[in-house]
């Protein structure tokens, strides 16, 4: 793990910190459907709450925790098990179980015998990165390196992949690929199985089932051109080559890299996977050796800018599993990157002016892209009732560890996202009992927010709040607040509301 602390120069204290360390945020399982920041969102809270309690810390500290080569990391630190009762773990050369299939074999968290959907797993995992950064964080003095040096450059531009022809080191005449996705992709991984009869390592036809052969063929069939250059990958969705109603897929990408003393940092707009991070890394340090006053600290941070799948070493694409059916822009995709990276190193030199040529803009879409999720039509409350009143109150007391819980007449939470508020919060009542003070909101983990349709016609739901107390909760009286929003059936008009559930005491 990379840690960079942010400090102020007016008071020295510290702002923030940014991380690098690579691994998925796919500890909550596909079945889960509550929003979550994952592991890493776990990781942020954590080392925010403790910081608001240090002393060296600025008021409104942000704690970053990034990826980076993330591309075959995975939570799932027990491995790969087939779901089907057979206690068998997953076939290593295609992660599939005794039917030949994909669909049963999922990774597993640290805390899967927790049965949870991933929640325990992924609160580990997140628990295990903050005490990393923070192992780091406490030990800043007598092992940190200082950033020096008082130049700060970057560089940024777009590139076009389509049938791209470079030269690799060896002096070999390659090319990039309109962007497209193998059959493998389809199979997805064992931390997301994809679906029907793909599996990873799929060779295509003729191992796959001749339906998709015809369904390829009803979108586009692959040019002559890029079949061959996507080699060994066969190609399930051309997506590059497809522009109707727009572009399905990305061929042009964002090139950057940012310095800041000896701290380089590549912007990758793929998943890169391990060893390719390790290799473009190299392949950066030694382009800007001599650069800058220490020895250069290079990482990678992505994705970021454009979304451009995987990329993977020319070895891994070859086998064929997910990440190589997912590196769009073919086998050469990695050395291409490397090498428009370290071609333009010259402008993170301390003394260097001008910039890369823009290059040709990426299509935007926004106003013409298609959504196939339906909007919101109507909110209604039961007859009888209205908007945010109880339908279950929560007990009278509860000791502390227990879930405290109430349900409410709700409203659709897609109305109203409410960033920057909450859908949920506690409130504890002052020992004088004249004020509420919130004390948990929806950014907490323990708090859980669960909205239900119960009626798709009519247009009712109903809200969960439900607090996980916890031992650190401190005795005392509480009660719980929901928040919402409602959508009129003619008009459209939004229209906030709010619950209050009944007190209750922690003992």
């Amino acid at each position: 793990m990379t840690v960079l602390k942010f400090q102020r120069a007016s008071d020295s204290k510290n702002i923030g910190i940014l991380t690098w360390f690579p691994v998925h945020g796919t500890s909550v399982y596909q079945n889960n459907t509550h929003v979550t920041g994952d592991n890493k969102g776990v990781a942020e809270l954590m080392f925010e709450k403790a910081m608001a309690s240090e002393a060296s810390a600025a008021d409104g500290f942000v704690a970053g925790f990034s990826q980076s080569n993330v591309g075959d990391t995975t939570p799932n630190v027990l491995g790969a098990w087939c779901d089907d009762g057979s206690g068998q773990m997953c076939s290593y050369e295609n992660s599939t179980c005794a039917d030949g299939k994909s669909q049963s074999c999922h990774g597993r968290g640290p805390a899967f015998d927790k049965l949870d959907l991933g929640v325990s797993s992924c609160y580990e995992i997140g628990k295990r990165q903050y005490n990393g950064a923070r192992s780091v964080y406490d030990n800043f003095g007598s092992k940190g390196t200082a950033v020096v040096g008082s130049s700060v450059k970057s560089f940024h531009f777009y590139h076009n992949m389509t049938f791209w022809n470079f030269q690799l080191e060896d002096g070999r005449q390659v090319q990039t690929c309109p962007s497209s996705l193998g059959y493998s992709f389809a199979a997805g991984t064992t931390d997301g199985p994809g679906a029907f009869d793909f599996t990873q390592g799929d060779s295509g036809p003729p191992s796959a089932s001749p339906i998709w052969e015809f369904v390829k063929a009803l979108l586009r069939e692959p040019s002559a051109q890029q079949k061959e250059c996507q080699k060994p990958k066969p190609v399930l969705l051309d997506i590059g080559e497809i522009s109707q109603p727009y572009p399905w897929g990305p061929n042009v990408v964002d090139i950057q890299v940012l310095r800041a003393g000896q701290l380089v940092i590549i912007v990758s707009p793929s998943e890169a996977t391990t060893m390719a991070g390790r290799r473009w890394r190299a392949a950066m340090k030694a382009a800007v050796a001599g650069m800058t006053e220490a020895e250069p600290k290079v990482v990678i941070g992505g994705p970021a800018n454009s979304y451009c799948h995987y990329v993977t070493t020319p070895e891994e694409y070859a086998i064929q599993r997910y990440e190589g059916a997912s590196t769009l822009f073919g086998p050469y995709q990695l050395p291409a990157y490397i090498n428009l990276t370290v071609a333009n190193a010259g402008y993170l030199a301390p003394g260097a002016t001008g910039a890369p040529a823009p290059g040709p803009s990426p299509p935007d879409n926004r106003a013409r892209s298609l959504s196939f999720i339906t909007g919101v039509v109507q909110d209604n409350a039961p007859i009888g009732r209205k908007f945010g009143d109880v339908v279950q109150q929560p007990a009278a007391a509860y000791a502390r560890g227990a879930v405290a819980a109430a349900r409410f007449v709700g409203a659709n939470p897609r109305n109203n996202l409410r960033l920057g508020g909450t859908f949920a919060a506690v409130e504890q009542l002052s020992a004088d009992g004249s004020a509420w003070t919130q004390v948990r909101d929806d950014t907490d983990w323990s708090l859980v927010y669960t909205w239900n349709r119960t009626n798709t016609v009519l247009g009712y739901s109903e809200v969960t709040v439900a607090w996980e107390t916890g031992l650190d909760a401190l005795p005392g009286t509480y009660r719980l607040r929901y928040f919402g929003d409602s959508k009129a059936l003619f008009t459209g008009a939004i229209t906030a509301f709010s619950g209050t559930s009944n007190s209750f005491k922690i003992t």
